[in-house]
């Protein structure tokens, strides 16, 4: 395998229960030409203790203080000490499988630049992974068998956050951990498919991603629900959304709602359809809501789905691609 050194970012923060765990799995990786920059992010817990005497026994290991607050200042801080041509994210909670950093390097030197090497996760918990977490596990792995990451990136970020590689010049092509825009890991993956990077996926996994309640997902409000439907629709109208397309509004739940309003306050016309008969012809914030089956009469739509039901977003995928239309083309889902 070429001898490309990897630089590892990776920010802590009051992990001190789970980081000596974290930092023997990247000791006892088979690929040895790695750096681990590690940024402490204000710890007011033992972090740095731990993190200092594993930096001074190892000196592939770098300690460094965040020169501001929050993820993407530690981030930032990191990244600008590395000196390797490839570049890793790692959460100072999780753990690597031994053959992380070998089988991600190997498939990025493999298909070369333009690339973004992942893989699949598996989630584990103390007190067992809840439904959600084993369901977005699930769709994860499925995306890295099917290869299908950017036909559904507006459904939920797609590449798991500390479980990418790239090269430095494709890294720095997307903006690096630039971007003040939480939630940074989404925001990265979108900046990535900007890039027009090609995602290549392990099909083994290649990350051991651990849930608690203290994960910055559960307690920050930087990942609030709010958060991701917003970064959602800021890239849908920056990367995709062509004002020469009818652009169609599917679904009258909350989240339908909520988009509904913020394309009104954009001057953005739109038709709104429901699956639900109940609401068809009714006014909902001065606009008249449709049956889906006028989709059917508009040339070329670009459909935006908010609908959440798993059965209903398979007739719904079976209704449209019945209309030759194809989903991260035509068709997005927001749920």
């Amino acid at each position: 395998m070429q001898n490309k050194l990897i630089s590892i970012v990776m920010p802590v923060k009051n992990a001190g229960l789970y980081l000596e765990g974290c930092l023997t799995s990247i000791q006892n990786q088979s690929e040895t030409n790695w750096e681990l920059l590690a940024v402490n992010d204000n710890s007011t817990d033992n972090s740095l203790a731990i993190l200092t005497n594993f930096s001074s026994l190892d000196s592939r290991m770098q300690v460094l203080q965040n020169k501001g607050q929050g993820i993407i200042n530690a981030l930032k801080t990191g990244y600008v000490k590395t000196t390797g041509e490839l570049i890793h994210r790692m959460d100072a909670d999780d753990l690597m499988p031994s053959e992380k950093l070998s089988l991600l390097k190997k498939e990025l030197l493999r298909v070369g630049k333009g690339y973004v090497a992942t893989g699949k996760v598996d989630y584990f918990a103390a007190d067992g992974v809840n439904d959600g977490y084993l369901n977005y596990q699930n769709w994860l792995n499925n995306l890295c068998d099917k290869s299908t990451h950017w036909n559904e990136l507006f459904k939920e970020c797609v590449i798991a956050s500390p479980n990418w590689m790239l090269y430095r010049e494709d890294f720095e092509r997307c903006g690096r951990f630039d971007s003040p825009i939480y939630p940074e890991d989404y925001d990265l993956v979108f900046r990535m498919y900007k890039a027009k990077l090609k995602v290549s996926s392990v099909k083994t996994v290649t990350h051991f991603w651990r849930d608690h309640d203290a994960r910055s997902s559960r307690t920050d409000d930087n990942y609030a629900a709010y958060t991701f439907f917003e970064i959602k629709l800021t890239y849908f109208l920056e990367l995709e959304y062509d004002s020469n397309r009818p652009l169609v509004v599917w679904g009258a739940g909350k989240k339908g709602k909520d988009l509904a309003k913020k394309l009104q306050a954009l001057s953005i016309e739109f038709t709104w359809v429901s699956n639900n008969p109940n609401k068809h012809g009714k006014e909902i914030y001065d606009q008249m809501m449709e049956s889906f089956e006028s989709i059917a009469t508009r040339n070329s739509p670009q459909i935006i789905i908010t609908v959440a039901l798993k059965n209903a977003k398979t007739e719904i995928i079976d209704f449209l691609e019945k209309l030759n239309l194809k989903e991260g083309s035509d068709f997005f889902f927001f749920s």
